[in-house]
């Protein structure tokens, strides 16, 4: 493994702080452990991209019930390999402070126990799908879970410092299953969503992992900012970030979008691209987590004003 400077911010997280990808709280029943194997709150971002491409999707508000199936779906997918990724990651999930507190290394059930839920939920959300909506988001989905689970946490996540890069993809993938789910079918649009999701990770991931550059040493998993200079993380940052912004810009076209969304995109893209410039400028754990909190605020407006934007041009009400 590669090893350059570390960062130039402590990673030690403030106590009392709340982060979408933190896990200080230790479940206290099994109920929760299992509840926990499954990440919650990153299923939850994922699910906000989902929601919003269905109203694209339908241009308008598809059938409620097809929306239930799909983030049904959608959630025991990503739920599963989670928990996949926990049973995989339990040995280095016990080095690192932000995570020592997860289910399976404070022993709450056995790590086969774990497996087969795991295993149990993705052959329930392919079943959902494909009864519920269609072949194709089942399929997308499950790919999406097998892309994570063999290719960022078996394979990407302790051996390169792009781990984050190419695994962050199964993360963009919610976006190509709830398009499917409504369509039945793929084209230019969900393609280009899928890119936007796929340049928003590395911003996004990168902001949290340079608070939580030390815990990364410990495990010895090389996340950029835990093997690389502060100046080159901030430097990829930026360029994934303009990247990002300018898929937004393509999208406004390629979805045939109105004024709502490509003023959302230019003023909230900026914001990111200086909030990213001056994380570079300014670096502290303060500033990282600012601005991984924006990311997340940002990804969530922006597709809200996706499907304001649809709903708007077409007299939804």
């Amino acid at each position: 493994m590669a090893v350059g400077s570390r960062p130039l911010v402590p990673s030690r997280l403030a106590p009392g702080a709340g982060v979408a990808h933190a896990s200080r709280r230790t479940p206290t029943t099994v109920i929760g452990g299992y509840v926990a194997l499954t990440k919650p709150r990153i299923i939850e971002l994922l699910l906000i991209t989902t929601i919003p491409t269905m109203v694209l999707a339908q241009q308008g508000w598809p059938s409620t019930r097809l929306v239930v199936i799909t983030l049904i779906g959608g959630t025991l997918s990503a739920g599963g390999a989670n928990a996949i990724n926990m049973y995989v990651d339990r040995d280095i999930d016990a080095l690192m402070e932000r995570t020592r507190n997860r289910p399976l290394v404070v022993g709450l059930m056995s790590p086969r126990d774990a497996l087969v839920f795991a295993v149990a939920l993705e052959v329930a959300a392919f079943a959902v799908l494909w009864a519920g909506a269609n072949l194709l988001s089942a399929v997308l989905a499950l790919a999406a879970a097998a892309f994570y689970v063999g290719v960022y946490t078996l394979w990407l996540k302790r051996t390169s410092r792009q781990n984050i890069v190419v695994g962050g993809a199964a993360g963009a993938v919610p976006v190509l299953v709830g398009w499917a789910a409504v369509q039945d079918s793929l084209g230019w649009t969900p393609i280009v969503l899928f890119v936007a999701m796929f340049l928003w990770t590395p911003p996004h991931f990168w902001a949290l992992a340079v608070k939580y550059a030390d815990d990364y040493n410990a495990a010895d998993v090389p996340m950029l900012p835990a093997v690389a200079p502060m100046a080159e993380v901030v430097r990829q940052m930026i360029a994934y970030t303009v990247a990002l912004v300018a898929s937004t810009l393509v999208l406004w076209p390629v979805a045939d979008l109105g004024w709502i969304y490509g003023a959302a995109a230019v003023v909230l893209g900026a914001i990111f691209v200086v909030g990213t410039v001056a994380l570079g400028r300014h670096p502290s754990a303060a500033a990282s987590m600012r601005l991984f909190g924006y990311s997340i605020t940002y990804v969530t407006l922006l597709f809200g004003a996706m499907m304001l934007d649809v709903f708007v041009e077409h007299g939804v009400s």
